[in-house]
């Protein structure tokens, strides 16, 4: 009979070992001559009294001294369940009955009481305590290691992490004692899309962190030391109340390390002052380095939109330096000249650094993980800090920003650094900085209802466009009306569409109308269409805010949810905002298609329904307030123009254009009529010298 007991003990073989374990039970059928190695292995770990013993009263000795030891009873159960050998004689199953005999026995009437083993496991971690190193013994290794690692900042690197808070109405951050640095920032009143508190940052997402370089040639980072806070006092600066902590990491007598954090009542700024006081023998004129790691977290609805709208944003020489924030890429972008701000922005949130003086140089980074659910984007600023400015008197002086991208509260940060809210590029950024923001921005006195400000604003911008969308329609009517004399130039013609051209322009010159008037008008408008595209997904006044079926007009509204994804998108969602701006706009076309049957013809007809379609699936994942918008102009422009018609008589329109007609019978064509007659005219020519050098050509 053979079977074995690994990781516990070995049992009942022919030469019995036992090896103390742990209480994890396994068991397999053993061969030790089939298996050397293992036989060797566990014969050296079994305690020698042990070794050797054979018979199968050795094996009932050794489960007896297993049991006797403490050992709970299901585990000698199991340790001793038999596995038998196809070649089991008769003596072999007398010893296993015998053996299985004494357990039942012993589990019946020997089993220790359970007070005797409460008793051995109370005694148990004494014995372990006894077991460990003394601290105060490996407290010099410690001390050795530390000063291999930071030199003569070892006395700084000993401690116990330890936060201490700062917090307004606004804003409440962490500090930790371990660096003296930010580690979690919780903007109040502030919530994340699923209801939980808004953390700009926490302990996983970002590191701040400073490294000093030393005379010794070591780079010391201030994450390795340990400071000790002083308790936190209240302030006044600049009339301004607010609260101040000082965190101090003592190196020797008249050498330390002084950060300072001073935050203001009702204030998204956290001033910050880095000293090295005493320390101008142990650092170098090297510049100190700050890094900055950002992981963004999903914060809003959409992680696609969140993850895009997330960049780094910095200013030198009177110019924004920016990563692209739709790259999926590694970026890297290096600034050389000095770095005024940075910005690292969270969608709708910015955390930022403004230093006193300009950092020297820059570097910064952004890349996106391909599957990790965890954090959108990872975002790293590397910056310099002269040495020189934080071993002066009065230190390098700093302000964090953590706040939203609000226009109104940026521009009091610091110049430009607004720039945080993305506007758009070119004229459409001053549409919205000195149009689209005074007006939204006056509205939101008068009103709270975000639904209403964006209709009262299509109603506001439709008045002002009025006089151009008159004029368009004005247009509009006159080549209704003109359509009848047109269709007869073109039958009288046929085939020559040069003179069929001719006689238009002719047509148009002398009744006064012009194909390009009605286009004209319309084109202004587009600087405001599409200035709004950029201010809806970036403008954090509807964050949060509900209207209708809607409940957040800064991201799509999900009426409608699919257990699939919609073609040639990322979508399981119907916006309905988007559906009803797709409808209507598809209505408005069908109505000027209607009016104009001859302005869209053929592949152009088909195309002017295929873009409302198009627009459906690249806008059912923005904002309900930018959908919302344009649904709106569509229903109001449906009521411009049903206004517009009724002071526009086509009759006598048409009367006035014959009068016209008449009168301009006899004048030559001027300015740009004239010279775009004489292109054709000279078109014309050319044309038809071409037709004749072919057969000038076959004649010789």
């Amino acid at each position: 009979m053979t079977f074995c007991f690994v990781r516990g003990v070995l049992l009942c073989s022919r030469r019995s070992v036992l090896s103390e374990g742990q209480p994890r039970i396994t068991f397999c059928p053993a061969n030790l001559t089939a298996r050397p190695a293992r036989a060797r292995l566990l014969q050296t770990a079994a305690p020698p009294q042990i070794r050797g013993r054979g018979s199968h009263f050795a094996d009932c000795h050794v489960l007896l001294r297993l049991l006797s030891a403490g050992q709970p009873a299901r585990w000698a159960l199991t340790a001793f369940y038999p596995i038998p050998n196809p070649f089991m004689d008769k003596n072999q199953a007398t010893g296993l009955m015998l053996i299985s005999a004494l357990l039942l026995a012993y589990l019946f009437f020997l089993k220790p009481k359970a007070d005797e083993q409460a008793k051995q496991q109370a005694n148990k971690p004494a014995a372990a305590a006894a077991a460990r190193p003394d601290t105060a013994t490996a407290a010099p290794l410690d001390s050795a290691a530390l000063v291999r690692t930071l030199g003569a900042f070892a006395a700084a690197g000993q401690g116990t992490a330890q936060s201490v808070e700062l917090r307004n109405s606004k804003v409440a951050v962490s500090l930790s004692t371990r660096g003296g640095r930010p580690q979690a920032v919780r903007l109040e009143g502030e919530k994340t899309f699923r209801g939980a508190p808004f953390y700009l940052l926490d302990k996983q997402s970002a590191d701040i962190d400073v490294q000093v370089p030393t005379a010794d040639g070591r780079r010391v980072k201030l994450s390795s030391l340990y400071f000790r806070p002083s308790a936190v006092e209240s302030v006044t600066d600049n009339g301004k109340k607010g609260q101040r902590v000082q965190l101090v990491a003592e190196l020797a007598a008249g050498q330390q390390i002084q950060q300072t954090y001073t935050l203001l009542d009702d204030s998204y700024e956290l001033g910050y002052n880095l000293k090295l006081v005493g320390l101008n023998g142990l650092v170098t004129a090297e510049p100190l380095t700050l890094t900055w790691l950002d992981r963004v977290r999903q914060t809003e609805q959409s992680a696609k939109q969140n993850r895009s709208h997330s960049t780094i944003n910095y200013w030198t020489d009177d110019d924004l330096g920016s990563i692209a924030e739709a790259s999926e890429k590694p970026e890297e972008q290096t600034a050389t000249a000095p770095v005024a701000w940075i910005g690292h922005k969270h969608d709708f949130f910015t955390a930022g650094l403004v230093p006193a003086k300009p950092f020297p140089s820059g570097k910064f980074n952004t890349n996106v993980q391909e599957g990790d659910t965890t954090f959108l984007k990872t975002m790293q600023s590397t910056l310099q800090i002269p040495a020189a400015d934080v071993q002066s008197a009065g230190g390098a002086s700093f302000r964090y920003y953590f706040g939203p991208n609000s226009f109104p509260v940026l521009k009091d940060v610091a110049p430009y650094f607004e720039r945080n809210v993305y506007l758009g590029w070119g004229v459409f950024r001053y549409v919205n900085r000195f149009v689209v923001i005074p007006v939204f921005n006056f509205l939101e006195h008068y009103m709270t209802n975000y639904g209403l400000i964006i209709v009262l604003l299509v109603v506001l911008i439709k008045l002002v466009m009025w006089p151009l969308v008159y004029k368009s329609y004005l247009s509009q009517a006159k080549m209704r009306v003109l359509k009848p004399e047109i269709d007869q130039i073109k039958e009288k013609y046929g085939e020559d569409q040069m003179k069929v051209q001719q006689e238009t322009m002719k047509l148009y010159q002398s009744t006064g109308a012009s194909p390009l008037s009605g286009c004209l008008p319309m084109l202004a408008t587009l600087p405001i269409l599409l200035a709004l595209f950029q201010f809806f997904p970036n403008a954090i006044e509807l964050r949060g805010e509900s209207f209708l079926w809607a409940k957040d007009l800064s991201t799509y509204d999900a009426f409608i949810h699919l257990p699939f994804k919609i073609p040639f998108t990322e979508s399981r969602h119907i916006s309905l905002f988007t559906l009803l701006m797709t409808i209507s706009t598809l209505l408005m076309t069908w109505q000027s298609n209607q009016m104009n049957p001859a302005a869209m013809q053929g592949p152009m007809k088909f195309y002017s329904y295929l873009m409302p379609l198009i627009f459906f699936f690249v806008l059912n994942d923005y904002p309900a307030g930018l959908t919302w918008y344009y649904f709106v102009s569509n229903v109001v422009t449906f009521a411009q123009q049903a206004i517009t018609r009724r002071f526009v008589d086509e009759d006598k329109l048409h009367a006035q254009l014959q009068a016209n007609k008449e009168k301009n019978k006899d004048k030559k064509p001027g300015g740009f009529q004239a010279r775009l007659a004489e292109a054709m005219k000279n078109a014309q020519e050319r044309e038809a010298e071409a037709r004749k050098a072919p057969k000038q050509g076959g004649k010789k």
